[in-house]
């Protein structure tokens, strides 16, 4: 199902449409630069009312030429950033940027606005993988060059901005057209509008020495430095000064921990109260100033590739279309592959229809999209508006009578298409498989039912990294929309569609004492999961999907515990939880045991 050829469709009116792409010389936008930067203003047909691009210099070093071909010499003579901030800025003004993977984009533009002393002056974004994802297009991946083939789309040179921002524009305009056809809103969030519920901790900079252990007689480069509690020093300005001196600043104590400074002990923080029951030491400022004067070498970290390489982009890969990752031992159900949609019905009838349509292999489908090979009517469903589209499509329409003769008798339906996609396998709620060894770098991707604007509900995604004892052993090791990254992106949260979330993980990254990550979801204000509704996951990696699983059977409940990848046996594995709570975020992240202020 592709979207008409340009002419017949147009753009939303309700946004000023601006597709950007940058490349730059790393990943992390308070360390590294942007080498060049393309802006497209769209008109409503799609065409290029207006364009700027241009090289940047970075005053640095341009980090991975070998991906974006950006020499020095290249660079040599291009403007600094702060020389065309004023006529970017012009062009972005009002805009909803269009990127592709769009947290990235927009991270950079920000940092670079602010370092020129000007406010990025777009708040809102739309990333096209998460539209891609929401649309569930039949691709291997959502790489740019990927969805540029699969919309018949030239792309001229791959990884300059000029070129990655016109076809992406290209991708755009189709992707919107599918979407406007299947009545799915567009994926837009608002860039500036996250809540702040964790006091402003100091920003982490990357250590480049080992962490020695903890402070016996004097300070040495890579130490894990802890600040609680007032200082003489402004905090920033220690910390700068700390950083400065090869030590590693954090923002909370944890088993690796040097040395924590602090004025006054006997306030008892929970910095203070966590070292003294781990044995850490406990320095006043002034013993820490005497100490700074002397510091001593510390032994290098090796470098690693994700410090040159600019990030992956985010995947929902489906699984090659001779291969197919089933259950250990099991052999695949009858409707393994087909994507089924309900129309109808109660919110209990739907629950136990999803359950069933599970246990013959098929996926519930939450959403109209591209991939739905079949439609499943309840009662009332013959009036769903999205009947007509259906016909149109000529899907399927199965009725219960057919999930009923296909687990009772192993009965395909004479109407059901014989060729179906063949996918990874659909867990119920609690079973459990092992992560295939083929792959270390894996994405949680969480999607739900997208709804109108102005309906959304206000779901966070987030990630417990635990220890043997199922709990964090630094605040630090909670992931969520206040701290999205841990160590440099060993786990990773990105939010880029108001009903796509993913926490990607490094699994061969993770610190040794890590046994446990825990993936939950929580819903702000007093709404629930019963009025949400189905919660979609899929686990991928390069390679294809590993699993996938929808958990509905929410009621009450305002928190879930959606998924666990944990060690066993040598192995990574992955569990469907679906295990709900009737409290809050906040009540959540205490019981993995995160300090949480009242």
């Amino acid at each position: 199902m592709h979207a008409p050829a340009r002419g017949t469709v147009a753009l939303p009116r309700d946004h000023r449409w601006v597709v950007v792409d940058v490349e730059t010389s790393g990943v992390r936008p308070n360390a590294h630069r942007v080498l060049s930067v393309a802006a497209l203003a769209l008109r409503e047909d799609g065409s290029v009312e207006r364009e700027f691009s241009s090289l940047v210099d970075p005053g640095c070093d341009p980090g991975p030429v070998h991906v974006h071909n950006l020499t020095p010499e290249r660079l040599a003579g291009a403007p600094r950033f702060e020389d065309i901030a004023a006529e970017l800025a012009d062009v972005l003004a009002g805009a909803t940027i269009v990127a592709h993977n769009a947290s990235f984009d927009y991270g950079f533009l920000d940092a670079e606005f602010r370092r020129a002393g000007i406010s990025l002056p777009a708040e809102q974004r739309l990333c096209t993988l998460a539209l891609s994802r929401r649309l569930e297009l039949d691709v291997p991946n959502y790489r740019l060059a990927t969805l540029a083939q699969h919309w018949q789309i030239q792309q001229l040179q791959e990884h300059d901005a000029y070129d990655d921002a016109r076809v992406l524009s290209e991708i755009f305009l189709r992707s919107a057209a599918m979407a406007d056809n299947l009545q799915l809103p567009l994926p837009v969030v608002n860039c500036r509008t996250r809540k702040s519920v964790h006091p402003a901790s100091v920003p982490r900079v990357p250590c480049p020495w080992k962490n020695p252990g903890r402070l016996t007689d004097g300070l040495v480069q890579g130490m894990k430095v802890v600040i609680s509690g007032s200082t003489a020093t402004p905090r920033t300005t220690l910390a700068n000064r700390l950083t400065e001196a090869g030590l590693d600043v954090m923002n909370s104590a944890s088993k690796q921990t040097s040395v924590v400074v602090c004025n006054d002990p006997t306030v008892q923080t929970a910095k203070v109260r966590k070292a003294m029951a781990e044995g850490i030491p406990v320095i006043a400022e002034q013993q820490l100033e005497d100490l700074l004067m002397r510091v001593r070498p510390g032994e290098p970290k090796v470098a690693t590739v994700i410090d040159i390489i600019p990030p992956p982009e985010p995947q929902v890969a489906a699984a090659p279309a001779q291969q197919s990752r089933a259950l250990t031992g099991q052999k695949p159900k009858l409707w393994t592959g087909r994507k089924v949609l309900l129309l109808g019905g109660t919110h209990l009838q739907a629950v136990m229809m999803r359950s069933r349509l599970t246990q013959l292999g098929a996926r519930p489908a939450l959403n109209f999209t591209a991939a739905v090979t079949d439609v499943l009517v309840l009662e009332g469903g013959d009036t769903d508006k999205r009947m007509s589209r259906v016909a149109a499509r000529e899907l399927p329409v199965l009725r219960p009578g057919d999930v009923d003769a296909a687990l009772q008798d192993g009965v395909v339906p004479a109407h059901m298409r014989v060729e179906s996609r063949l996918t990874a396998p659909v867990l119920s709620r609690g079973e459990v498989i092992d992560l295939p060894s083929d792959g270390d770098r894996w994405a949680v991707n969480v999607a739900w039912k997208a709804e109108a604007a102005g309906d959304e509900f206000d779901l966070d995604v987030v990630a417990f990294l635990l220890g043997a004892d199922e709990k964090v052993d630094t605040d630090e090791d909670f992931v969520f929309y206040n701290n999205p990254l841990y160590d440099d992106g060993v786990v990773e949260l990105t939010i880029d569609g108001s009903s796509e979330h993913c926490i990607r993980v490094d699994l061969a990254a993770l610190p040794g004492e890590c046994e446990r990550i825990a993936i939950a979801a929580a819903i702000d204000g007093h709404r629930t999961f019963g009025e949400l509704g189905a919660v979609s996951v899929g686990v991928d990696s390069e390679g294809g999907t590993a699993a996938t699983f929808v958990l509905d059977a929410g009621t009450t409940e305002r928190t879930m515990v959606l998924a666990e990848i944990y060690r066993r046996s040598g192995k990574w594995r992955l569990r469907a939880v679906g295990q709900g709570y009737d409290d809050d975020l906040a009540a959540l992240a205490r019981r993995y045991g995160v300090d949480v202020d009242e």
